[in-house]
């Protein structure tokens, strides 16, 4: 089978009304389960594949040069996009579709294997729409490098429960994280971003949570309460340190926090492991490892889930 698609116009449309248009050119096949993008196919359209529910896999050749926004979004079987090497274009990542230089993540498959993503350092840019309906995504780390979350990028990723943010970020685009009903916690970990509208709408569950020296914040952002996440442990007194053969310490901070205590054993090249997680209660929480002696040394931290 070989597919020639037209290029779509540039005009853009509100993804939540795509059921109303007619500017796709292959979307909503529900049924089809292969396609062969001819080596003469130079530009895919605005929806061009949206909502091809049966599609399991696409591979672009090297000779397409432009890909519309949501072309591959709501493809709730799409494992994986390929991209030739020779794509002067684009580029893909273990199924992952980026711009050739991986700066911008354009389309993660809506059926990748795992619950959890964490977007390579590097990217500058997550794309409209990359992430929306991606259902079994639960989690997602944005690095420091990314500076712009574009419009409607996690929309409807209905099992996302939390979200850490990288100190990169200065834009949020409209509707970003909208219809996300699981979400309960959005770290951020820089100064607040300029957001767009709608940026948490539907989110009914989700706090705001923001770390001790940024800047800008206020609340609500994005419709959401934006809470300080302060976080100490009490060094002094006699809950801190060795007690009953355990090693220990008490964890203050807002209540209804959730803090993962973690370990390593080497600060010069950290591998930090999670030991438990913790809900604040508004008191001292005391934390006690059991396995300290089995370690000549182990260094804690305080983090989020």
């Amino acid at each position: 089978l070989c597919v020639l698609l037209v290029h779509q116009s540039a005009q853009r449309h509100n993804p939540k009304q795509r059921h109303q248009h007619g500017e796709n050119s292959f979307g909503y096949c529900y049924s089809l389960t292969s396609v062969t993008i001819g080596t003469n196919v130079t530009s895919i359209g605005d929806y061009a594949f949206s909502w091809c529910t049966s599609l399991p896999n696409v591979t672009i050749p090297s000779s397409v040069t432009g890909i519309g926004n949501w072309a591959f979004s709501w493809c709730t079987s799409l494992s994986a996009i390929t991209v030739d090497a020779l794509n002067s274009a684009y580029s893909s990542v273990a199924g992952v579709l980026f711009d050739k230089t991986q700066t911008t993540l354009i389309q993660y498959p809506a059926r990748k294997a795992g619950t959890s993503y964490t977007i390579p350092n590097g990217v500058t840019n997550i794309g409209e729409s990359a992430f929306d309906g991606y259902t079994s995504l639960e989690s997602v780390t944005i690095p420091n490098s990314v500076t712009s979350i574009g419009e409607w990028a996690f929309s409807s990723c209905t099992s996302l429960t939390s979200v850490t943010i990288g100190t990169g970020v200065t834009t949020i685009e409209d509707s970003a994280f909208a219809d996300c009903p699981s979400l309960t916690s959005v770290y951020f970990q820089g100064n607040a971003p300029t957001v767009g509208l709608d940026v948490f709408d539907g989110d009914n569950k989700a706090t705001v949570y923001y770390l001790p020296g940024t800047r800008n914040w206020y609340t609500p952002i994005g419709g959401l309460t934006a809470v300080l996440w302060s976080v100490q442990v009490q060094t002094g007194g006699a809950s801190f340190g060795v007690r009953t053969n355990l090693f220990g310490f008490n964890i203050i901070g807002t209540s209804n926090l959730v803090v993962v205590v973690e370990a390593c054993t080497n600060l010069a090249n950290p591998v930090w492991s999670p030991l438990q997680t913790i809900t604040l209660t508004g008191s001292p929480v005391y934390f006690t490892d059991p396995q300290w002696t089995n370690h000549n040394r182990r260094f804690y931290g305080l983090g989020v889930p």
